[in-house]
């Protein structure tokens, strides 16, 4: 029986009553929607920078149809390196490789932020937070005010505990469980059991979030080559919110990785996530990991 992953569920009244948890926790970054419509992380202004594609269009943007990664990137591990080596190679051989977001499954940090385009963070009880991604199956939990358990079973989004610190959100997460199918972005570099991801969220001037924003897609390009429409606010007066997160993994990179990613304000309606049932072949036996039932519920 086909499945579908929808977004209409216990979190439905939640989403409707959005504007009622604009003051709770931060004012302005909790309970709205917030959206970007390009894919990876951007670089921050100096020090070591995430990987980029290799593969490029003639207009000079990212050819988002062959994901090479920069193997060459210095902050990758030797080990790292190879595996990401081989992944651009299936990628120019037109086999390509899998990942969990286009297999339809639970997208853990770091690789959530360099996929979700769409979120928005809610309030829920005790004083914690619950993240939602549109467009996918993902959900978070924030335990806020709280400490990673010494026994940590580890799980598709990890363990992830926060606080505030002024005006910034800050999420600690370890415990993400590693498979044939994690990796930390779409060019296929590794992780292990050992990463750890600390985010950083802060409001921004929407002038300068917008001003980041356009610089990126006009080098990585848009989702869908800008068939995909953000649905970004038309009202300037908002913020923007700035993620710079903290990327640290001894086996894959020499040293920790910071990286951030903007969104602004977006407007348009939640979508319902139709993946399992709507394939699409980029590349041969790129199906391989799709979850599918063997037989009919009924």
């Amino acid at each position: 029986m086909k499945r579908q992953v929808l977004f209409l569920s216990a979190f439905t009244v939640a989403i409707l009553t959005l504007p009622a948890f604009a003051d709770d926790g931060a004012p302005g970054i909790l309970g709205f929607r917030w959206g970007k419509n390009v894919f990876n992380f951007e670089g921050m202004p100096s020090g070591p920078q995430p990987l980029r594609n290799l593969s490029r269009l003639r207009n000079g943007k990212a050819n988002n149809g062959r994901l090479v990664g920069d193997y060459h990137n210095p902050i990758l591990t030797p080990e790292a390196a190879a595996i990401v080596k081989a992944k651009g190679e299936l990628a120019i051989a037109g086999k390509g490789f899998a990942n969990a977001q286009d297999q339809c499954h639970v997208m853990g940090p770091p690789f959530a932020l360099a996929m979700g385009l769409t979120f928005a963070m809610l309030p829920t009880a005790g004083a914690n937070i619950t993240i939602l991604y549109d467009g996918n199956m993902n959900v978070r939990r924030v335990r806020m005010n709280s400490t990673h358990p010494a026994k940590l079973q580890a799980s598709p989004t990890g363990d992830s505990v926060g606080h505030w610190e002024g005006d910034t959100l800050v999420i600690d997460t370890i415990g993400v469980r590693v498979d044939d199918l994690t990796t930390v972005d779409r060019f296929g570099t590794p992780q292990s059991e050992a990463m750890h991801v600390i985010e950083r969220y802060h409001l921004i001037d929407n002038a300068v979030a917008k001003a980041q924003m356009d610089k990126f897609e006009t080098t990585e390009g848009t989702v869908g080559g800008g068939e995909r429409v953000a649905g970004y606010s038309p009202d300037t007066s908002l913020k923007g919110l700035q993620l710079e997160i903290m990327i640290e993994d001894p086996k894959v990179f020499v040293t920790p990785l910071t990286a951030r990613v903007t969104y602004r304000r977006v407007i348009s309606e939640w979508q319902e996530a139709v993946c399992a049932e709507n394939p699409v072949d980029h590349y041969p036996g790129e199906w391989a990991w799709l979850p599918k039932a063997d037989r009919p519920d009924f």
